[in-house]
């Protein structure tokens, strides 16, 4: 009986919030711009029987070629032709409806900002930190609170409440990012998420078109990529197909039933990736993968409806061109329609070629990995255009190498057997590599605390193939696990006026902390000046009695990574290394510049990750 109540009363919420929506509430995407590679613009039209209405426009280069009406009559979907010489300027579209006051709302078609790398792509020259904006700093107080936003919460001490970092606050500390040797910041997602509960994390989006107020503006958002751009830092913008969160605008009031997957009684997903790629599926199996939802807060988005196709694909192209993004992150790639996602890179990779993409796939094994990248066009009969994934099987052989115990297939030889089976992937080097993230316990703790373990796989990150990444606060040791109470998205000491410590300067941070940092900007700072780290080939050996070694080499550079996983120090012999060391009598430590003489031995500490480069 209770929940009846609750359901009466939200239906009754429902029908106010519909009965309020004004005669012209909102037209998306809000503005276009001139010249783009598709001319077909669908323009999403939301106001109360606005259907009743008829459409007409007038602009040189600008054809109304189609008015679409749907269950809804509260939406029309107004498809556009805009010729390829149309010149930037505004139009108003106009709405009349007998016996009522005509409509108008002014289109502008903008300018195409051409100016060079403005996209520029986020490669595996770049290292990636990863940010959770509401944890990392507020820069501005006064955003913390918005009015007449559901979530009002505001509680430093509540891992579930809002804790009041921006957009501002990351614009404060980009000069620490830059000195620490980042190149590229990826912040969790910044889009409006007007939910009750637990809205601070940014994945149930509640407006597509909206920066949340409470981490700032759409213009405050252009800026910070502006700003990054000036200190030579890229932006990976987390965007979601999969969800949207369901106390958005569009939930109270669809624009037809099939804008959401639909099912008789409430259906989550089963979080499988394998259906897809299963010989043996059921249906059923496939269909509460792709159909069911996230949680029931994130109704799952019906991706085989060409209007939401649309307005997924036309939305993130408007952010793109926008704000200038260099990359997008792709949350829950596996549960998405694949077909779609597959039309949505390759229209995304026409509009912006530059333009990087990798999508999520927190799966279990390299074939199911590769099985979602670009070029597997025999596994799936089309190919899928990403790019990249995040590389979560070679995160699972760091920690093996790290913590487990050397035998055939353990330890360091997990790492060795993941990278042989990198001949699955069209480009391994595009896949993001990480240690943890937002959603898994964090680095440090996974490693026992150990500082040596620490050292160890944070030199592994930073000199294998691919795209680092690194979680905010790991280059402070920041620490905890996932589990039970979510500590792992703890507020970076400093970025809060009443913190007792400020890590984000040297004097602030314990000698251990410093230390760590100081290991990080080292190693960052060198890869950023390395060819062979950045964009050189890998050559890796068999590794015997717990050492592995592999190079990263090119014509101008070789960098020798020796890991060794043992409890106690190593006297490496390297003469069957000679295919790589070839010519090189002598090397330098790039982390204590110590100078290697003799190359005929290298003494390698108990879990280390020792790092030289070679010289003649």
């Amino acid at each position: 009986m209770k929940r009846f109540f609750l359901s009466l009363i939200s239906l009754l919420v429902l029908n106010i919030s519909i009965a309020q929506i004004p005669a012209l509430e909102r037209v998306e995407p809000m503005f276009w711009w001139t010249g783009m590679v598709n001319p077909h613009l669908q323009l999403l039209v939301h106001g109360d029987k606005i259907a009743d209405y008829k459409v007409q426009l007038k602009y040189k280069g600008v054809t109304l070629q189609k008015v679409n009406k749907v269950e809804n009559p509260n939406y029309l979907f107004l498809d556009l032709l805009i010729d390829k010489n149309t010149r930037p300027g505004s139009f108003d579209i106009v709405f009349s409806a007998r016996g009522k006051k005509d409509l108008h709302y002014n289109y502008q078609l903008k300018q195409q900002d051409k100016s060079p790398n403005r996209i520029q792509g986020v490669t595996n020259k770049d290292f990636v930190y990863l940010i959770m904006p509401d944890r990392f700093s507020n820069g501005d107080p006064t955003n913390d609170r918005v009015a007449g936003m559901k979530d009002q919460s505001l509680n430093v001490d509540s891992m579930y409440d809002r804790h009041g970092g921006d957009l501002q606050g990351v614009i404060n500390h980009l000069s620490y990012l830059k000195d620490l040797g980042v190149t590229a910041i990826w912040c969790t997602p910044m889009i409006e998420n007007d939910m009750t509960h637990a809205s601070y994390h940014g994945y149930a989006a509640t407006d597509l078109y909206k920066i949340d107020p409470r981490f700032g503006t759409n213009e405050l958002y252009k800026t910070y990529v502006e700003k990054c751009h000036a200190l030579g830092l890229k932006v990976i913008k987390d965007v979601v197909h999969n969800h949207i969160g369901s106390e958005g605008w569009i939930m109270k009031d669809l624009p037809m039933k099939s804008w959401v997957h639909q099912w008789p009684k409430y259906t989550n997903t089963n979080y499988r990736d394998q259906p897809l790629m299963d010989p043996h599926a059921s249906q059923a199996d496939v269909k509460s993968q792709l159909d069911g939802w996230f949680v029931p807060t994130m109704p799952d988005l019906n991706e085989n409806n060409p209007y939401v196709e649309n307005y997924l694909t036309q939305n993130h192209i408007w952010w793109i061109e926008y704000a200038g993004i260099d990359g997008l992150r792709l949350d829950t790639y596996p549960y998405n329609d694949p077909t779609f996602m597959a039309n949505w890179a390759k229209a995304l990779k026409a509009q912006f070629p530059h333009l990087s993409i990798f999508g999520e796939t927190l799966v279990t094994s390299v074939p199911e990995q590769a099985f979602f990248t670009e070029g597997n066009t025999v596994n799936r009969g089309f190919d899928t255009n990403l790019p990249g994934v995040t590389d979560a099987t070679m995160k699972d052989a760091m920690y093996e190498a790290l913590n487990g115990k050397d035998g055939w297939v353990d330890g360091v030889n997990r790492l060795y057997a993941t990278l042989a089976q990198d001949f699955l992937y069209k480009d391994p080097s595009k896949n993001l590599v990480f240690l943890d993230n937002h959603d898994m316990s964090r680095f440090y703790s996974m490693v026992g605390e150990n500082f040596d373990k620490y050292k160890e796989g944070l030199g592994i990150l930073l000199t294998m193939r691919g795209i680092p990444e690194m979680y905010y606060g790991t280059e402070i040791l920041m620490k905890n696990f996932d589990a039970p109470d979510g500590l792992v998205r703890e507020d970076f000491p400093g970025g809060w006026s009443k913190d007792s410590a400020n890590k984000f300067v040297a004097k602030g941070r314990t000698a251990k902390e410093n230390e760590a940092f100081n290991y990080v900007k080292t190693l960052a700072n060198f890869r950023k000046n390395s060819t062979a780290l950045e964009t050189g080939k890998l050559m890796q050996y068999v590794p015997e009695d717990g050492v592995y070694v592999y190079f990263r080499y090119n014509e101008n550079q070789t960098v020798m990574v020796v890991v060794n996983s043992n409890k106690t120090s190593k006297i490496l012999k390297t003469e069957r290394f000679s295919e790589r060391i070839n010519s090189f009598t002598n090397a330098e430590n790039i982390i204590t510049h110590e100078k290697i003489a003799d190359l005929h031995t290298v003494s390698v500490p108990a879990h280390s990750t020792t790092i030289l480069e070679l010289k003649k």
